[in-house]
């Protein structure tokens, strides 16, 4: 692989809309790019397993974590913690992988603060109605959960302006699609190329500069 620093991608979207299938679908069909592993204090599901789906921790080695400065970025989301480590994000930028972080609006903002070239991508839902049947389809949630969700999904949308790009999850394909799209125009960044490019860009530049 040519040496490079990978593009670091925030990824927010409103519960529902679809966010977690896409970028899984994402990584699955494209080379070198990973998603950040966030440490929570939610419960562990059946279906999630540790170290893949997030590093599961208790709130109190949470708070010992925020006291050494370990995280970038972290929140309470419906009473449980979440928050993306530094060293992580680090390693695997300075690795060239790309790196997806799922993450709120307001974890957004601190992460752009601290990389300011990181990009943004926000996951729309085709309506309310559509991600309201989602979160029913999903289970395990009681109506009251649901509802929670919804809320908390309407004031999710309202930053949607925060972002570079704004995608609608109405079909699924076409959605990856776009996604990988972003992605590929990510790494032709002049920035980008320049660093990978290196000797042989030089190459071709010094005859006109020699005019």
């Amino acid at each position: 692989m040519d040496p490079r620093i990978g593009n670091l991608i925030i990824i927010s979207a409103p519960s529902g809309a679809g966010k977690t299938s896409l970028v899984q679908a994402l990584i699955a069909c494209m080379d070198d790019i990973s998603a950040s592993i966030s440490h929570t204090t939610r419960p562990c599901r059946p279906s999630e397993t540790n170290g893949e789906d997030y590093i599961f921790v208790d709130e109190v080695t949470f708070r010992q974590m925020i006291t050494a400065g370990d995280f970038l970025e972290y929140a309470e989301v419906f009473t449980n913690l979440y928050g993306t480590s530094q060293a992580q994000i680090q390693r695997t930028l300075s690795n060239g992988t790309d790196l997806l972080l799922e993450i709120d609006w307001q974890g957004a903002r601190s992460i752009r603060r601290a990389f300011p070239n990181a990009v943004s991508i926000f996951i729309l839902p085709p309506s309310t109605a559509a991600l309201r049947e989602r979160l029913i389809e999903r289970g395990g949630d009681d109506p009251r959960v649901i509802e929670q969700r919804m809320q908390a999904a309407i004031g999710e949308i309202s930053h949607f302006c925060e972002y570079e790009f704004l995608l609608v999850n109405k079909d699924f394909d076409k959605a990856l699609e776009e996604l990988c799209a972003i992605i590929h125009a990510c790494r032709l960044k002049t920035a980008i190329q320049r660093q990978r490019l290196g000797p042989d860009l030089g190459g071709l530049i010094a005859p006109a500069n020699a005019l």
